[in-house]
């Protein structure tokens, strides 16, 4: 009997072990295909950032430098609406509208004090003939008249792009410039001939500057003038 119970013993404890190594096993087993899986899932993403960067490598092109220039200026330069330079920019790839509405500024300056003051020569290096020819003679009018422009540039208001256009070699960009002045003329006694100095004028004047892409010299000229009333 008591050998019997012993032998029942043994039986029981190896099903238990023999459970307890199948658990272990399966544990084991789980583990490791997880593992595994873990391994796998991270190849993957691993491949799929590779795959990534190989698809971003693909979309990227190499462009000459001066393509590359006119992309950039065309995002940097152009709204959507300024179709109207386009031509323009095929013409000069490295056009900046910003630069170019800096210069437009600045030479409206220039030009308007200097055909004020009477100065010829500023005159004649930021005008076309055409135009400087109208600026000269209405200076010599002046002057046979003993007459004196007094000028005051309060502030530009506006300064924007009209127009542009291409006629072979040459560019040719129009802008409305929106400005307060004063202006008041007087005669050689000092007494005031023409205008209010205490009144401040809004005056809008369209321009159109103008430069060959097959010259070396980079500057543009005013070609053209008329004021709107």
């Amino acid at each position: 009997m008591g050998d019997n119970f012993q032998f029942f013993d043994i039986i029981l404890f190896g099903m238990i072990a023999a459970f307890l190594v199948l658990r272990l096993r399966a544990v084991l087993g789980r583990r490791k295909d997880d593992e595994a899986a873990g391994k796998n899932d991270e190849r993957f993403t691993t491949e799929a950032h590779e795959n990534d960067n190989d698809n971003e490598n693909d979309n990227i092109i190499s462009l000459p430098s001066s393509e590359e220039r006119k992309v950039e200026q065309d995002q940097k330069a152009l709204d959507p609406e300024d179709k109207l330079l386009i031509e323009v920019v095929n013409h000069i790839p490295n056009f900046d509208k910003i630069e170019f509405l800096v210069g437009a500024r600045t030479a409206f300056e220039m030009i308007v004090e200097g055909f004020a003051a009477g100065d010829r020569e500023l005159l004649s290096n930021l005008l076309n003939e055409e135009v400087y020819g109208n600026f000269e003679q209405s200076i010599a009018d002046r002057e046979k008249d003993s007459l004196i422009l007094e000028n005051t540039l309060i502030r530009i208001v506006d300064c924007q792009i009209i127009e542009g256009s291409v006629d072979g070699s040459d560019v040719f960009i129009t802008v409305k410039i929106i400005s307060e002045q004063i202006n008041v003329t007087r005669n050689n006694e000092g007494d005031t001939v023409d205008g209010d100095p205490e009144h401040i004028t809004t005056i809008t004047d369209i321009w159109t500057f103008s430069r060959n892409t097959n010259d070396k010299d980079p500057n543009w000229e005013l070609v053209a003038t008329r004021s709107v009333e």
